[in-house]
């Protein structure tokens, strides 16, 4: 059974997951929503038959659709995921799962209300060398951990506003936080100072701070400090995470895993393409209803949006923040 898939959005990330799900045996892109009509047909018309729709109600009432990709900014969350849950429509979501906490939390409540097949987008999750980190973690105690996402502003207009994006800690930096917590365990509290040095000078109505760092006290008792800026020029960045253990250093970034250890050092470059496996795990939930194969599921991507949202709270008060208090 070909299996007909509907996207909201009509952006980078829209093509990105269209395109994956287009190349899928078995799996058809039927229907986009966009702002507009003419905005949705414009990226439904990269995959045969698909049809745009100017809203969700009408791409729902047209089509039966076996899942939704939600791939929309932070502000816009809420009411979407709402009616596909009371449809009882599967839908896997990009991250951030909002621009603030109290969204998620709501939909969550809903989910546990009306359970059903669902994925987030956290997809360095996926990635081979993330595997073989958490192989090497096996056994070994972290000291400490360091991470980063250094690079430019976005040029879209709701990314600069607080209220739109939620700032880089919670529109981008959340990836970092997603792997530290994947790989090195829980965070139970927060500290954190930004500032403005660059941005705001270049562009109107730039809410959002554009440098950051926050340190996070671990469960386990280890520590990390994440660091963001988005002052760099255009193509200049830097993001991964560093773990520190009594066994040696492991350096990640999206290209490369390197293991230090006394005498040796071992590294692993992988082509493996993460969109490809998180949307491959999605589809076989949605084909056999075993969920096992997905990384990230909306409870657990809550807990990442707690700790950026925290590091916002803690920013804006000047002092450390509890998670889940």
């Amino acid at each position: 059974m070909t299996l007909k898939i509907g996207i909201v959005g009509t952006g980078w990330f829209s093509k990105v997951h269209g395109d994956v799900l287009a190349g899928m045996e078995g799996v058809r892109v039927a229907a986009v929503t966009g702002t507009s009509a003419a905005k949705a047909q414009a990226l439904a018309d990269r995959y045969p038959e698909a049809i745009g729709y100017g809203s969700l109600t009408d791409m729902l009432d047209a089509q039966k659709l076996d899942a939704v990709y939600l791939c929309v900014p932070p502000m816009a969350h809420g009411e979407i995921e709402a009616e596909l849950i009371e449809r009882g429509t599967p839908f896997f979501v990009e991250k951030p799962l909002a621009a603030n906490l109290e969204t998620p939390l709501n939909i969550l409540a809903r989910l546990e209300q009306k359970p059903l097949v669902h994925a987030v987008g956290y997809h360095f999750r996926y990635k081979d060398s993330i595997r073989r980190l958490k192989e090497a973690l096996e056994g070994r105690t972290i000291g400490m951990a360091l991470g980063a996402w250094m690079g430019d502003m976005p040029q879209v207009a709701w990314w600069r506003s607080q209220e739109g994006s939620g700032g880089q800690f919670v529109e981008q930096t959340t990836h970092i936080v997603d792997l530290l917590r994947y790989t090195a365990g829980e965070v139970e509290e927060v500290y954190a100072v930004y500032g403005n040095r660059v941005v705001q000078g270049l562009y109107d109505n730039v809410t959002v701070p554009d440098v950051g760092t926050v340190t996070l006290k671990l469960k386990s008792g280890a520590i990390a400090a994440i660091s963001n800026t988005c002052v760099l020029p255009g193509g200049v960045s830097e993001v991964g995470l560093h773990l520190y253990t009594d066994a040696g250093i492991l350096a990640w970034n999206p290209e490369r895993l390197e293991i230090r250890k006394p005498g040796a050092s071992t590294s692993y470059t992988g082509q493996d393409n993460p969109y490809v496996a998180e949307t491959e795990a999605f589809i076989h939930a949605l084909r056999t209803g075993d969920a096992s194969r997905i990384l990230s599921d909306y409870a657990d991507a809550v807990r990442t949006q707690r700790i950026t949202c925290a590091a916002l709270e803690s920013a804006s008060t000047g002092k450390p923040v509890r998670i889940g208090e």
